[in-house]
């Protein structure tokens, strides 16, 4: 799959829906992972990521930050807490795209970065120079890349950021769900429930690497 391609032609949620033979599934029980039974965090947990939120206010407070800032400032600290560079997960950068989206007073441009692990994850960064996009804008792409998992009889997930918003996504049996939108922006424990559905996906991927809590 190219990612350019996909960017280009899969503009609209309308669009991926139609390509890839896609529908939303609304049910609760759809998309349990981003709210149910989700795992504690540890105190060092908890420290360590009001150290992260501390630290992406700081420098988010001196104005909007690129998406290379974001991946160091928020997201790839958040994947270490949560377990994700660890095994079986192994990461892999997909080339960063552009992405337009035009609306009823202006065009925005900015681009996403794409990480992934274990072929069923995916985490996308937005970026907008100009105008803070929102994270919906990646999500038409974000499909598109989901469909790519090699097994379409496991689910797949997505991680959408920003740095101010969070939003989890699901593809599973060419049926989607998102989670609610997650704003560690707004205060820390936003921060820290976004963190255990990350912990919830690891366990989902691999149960033996469930968390202790101390």
């Amino acid at each position: 799959m190219q990612t350019f391609a996909v960017t280009e032609t899969i503009t609209t949620i309308t669009e991926a829906e139609k390509r890839f033979n896609l529908t939303r599934n609304q049910s609760p029980d759809f998309f349990t992972e981003w709210y149910d039974q989700l795992p504690e965090l540890n105190n060092d947990d908890i420290k360590n990521l009001e150290t992260l939120w501390q630290r992406y206010i700081y420098h988010r407070s001196g104005g909007h930050l690129l998406e290379t800032t974001v991946i160091l400032l928020l997201v790839s600290p958040l994947l270490t807490i949560a377990g994700l560079y660890d095994p079986p997960f192994r990461i892999k950068a997909e080339e960063s795209v552009q992405i337009i989206i035009a609306d009823s007073e202006e065009t925005l441009q900015g681009r996403i970065d794409i990480l992934v692990l274990k072929e069923r994850l995916w985490i996308i960064v937005v970026e907008s120079k100009k105008t803070m996009l929102s994270v919906w804008s990646a999500l038409p792409p974000t499909l598109a890349y989901l469909m790519a998992n090699p097994d379409q009889n496991y689910p797949a997930f997505a991680m959408l950021t920003n740095g101010d918003d969070i939003v989890f996504v699901k593809v599973e049996n060419q049926k989607y769900a998102i989670s609610r939108v997650f704003a560690p922006f707004t205060n820390q424990s936003e921060l820290e429930v976004a963190c255990q559905v990350l912990r919830k996906i690891v366990q989902i991927f691999n149960p033996s690497l469930g968390v202790k809590n101390t």
